[in-house]
C-alpha cells in the first residue's frame, strides 16, 4: 500500500465513521473499484494531465452526481485534482481494513480443490467465528493443485491442511530418512 493510499483511505474512513455512514460509503467504494477495474481507461482519463483539472472533475460530476454519496464524489475529485486517482484501489483497501478493524471483522481466504458447498461454507464460518471471536468474512478460492483439504489465509498467517501440503511433508520426512 502506498503512503498516499494509506493517508487518503484512513482520512475518508475517519470522516465517514464520525458521520455514521461508513457502511454506505464502503459499499459505494467497492462498486466503484470494481467498475474502475473493469474499465481502467476511466482512471487513465481522470489522470490525463492534458485535460484541465476542472474538466476532469466535471466528468466525475456528470458521471456520478446523485448516484454516490457526496463524500465519495468529493473524494474522487480530490484524488483527481492531486493526481492520485491511480491510488484509488489502494484507498479502498485501506478504508476496508479500517472498517473491518472497527467492526471486528476478519477476512479469511479458504483455498480448496473444489468449490465449498453452502453448508460447508457456513460450518467453516461458524467454527472460525467461535475460535476467533470475530465476525468472519470468508472469501473462497478454488485451486485444483491443492488436491483436497483446505488452506486458510488471514492477516499474513496460514493454516495449510491440504493434501498437497501433507504429501510434501511426507516427502520431506522420507527424503531425510536413512535406511
Amino acid at each position: 500500500m502506498t503512503e498516499a493510499a494509506n493517508h487518503y483511505g484512513q482520512a475518508l474512513y475517519e470522516l465517514t465513521k464520525d458521520e455514521g455512514i461508513s457502511q454506505q460509503v464502503l459499499s459505494e467504494l467497492k462498486t466503484l473499484d470494481e467498475a474502475f477495474q473493469a474499465e481502467p481507461r476511466f482512471i487513465t482519463l481522470l489522470s490525463t494531465p492534458s485535460i484541465p483539472k476542472p474538466e476532469r472533475c466535471q466528468i466525475l460530476d456528470d458521471s456520478l452526481r446523485g448516484q454516490v454519496h457526496p463524500y465519495v464524489l468529493n473524494f474522487l475529485k480530490i484524488l483527481t485534482e492531486r493526481g492520485y486517482m491511480r491510488h484509488f484501489s489502494g484507498c479502498c483497501q485501506v478504508f476496508q481494513q479500517c472498517y473491518n478493524t472497527d467492526h471486528g471483522i476478519m477476512v479469511v481466504t479458504a483455498v480448496t480443490a473444489m468449490p465449498l458447498s453452502d453448508a460447508l461454507r457456513q460450518k467453516l464460518i461458524g467454527k472460525l467465528s467461535t475460535v476467533t471471536g470475530k465476525t468472519v468474512d470468508l472469501q473462497c478460492k478454488v485451486d485444483a493443485s491443492c488436491l483436497g483439504g483446505v488452506r486458510l489465509d488471514w492477516d499474513g498467517k496460514q493454516v495449510d491442511g491440504t493434501v498437497r501440503h501433507r504429501l510434501e511433508d511426507i516427502r520431506g520426512v522420507l527424503k531425510n530418512t536413512v535406511l
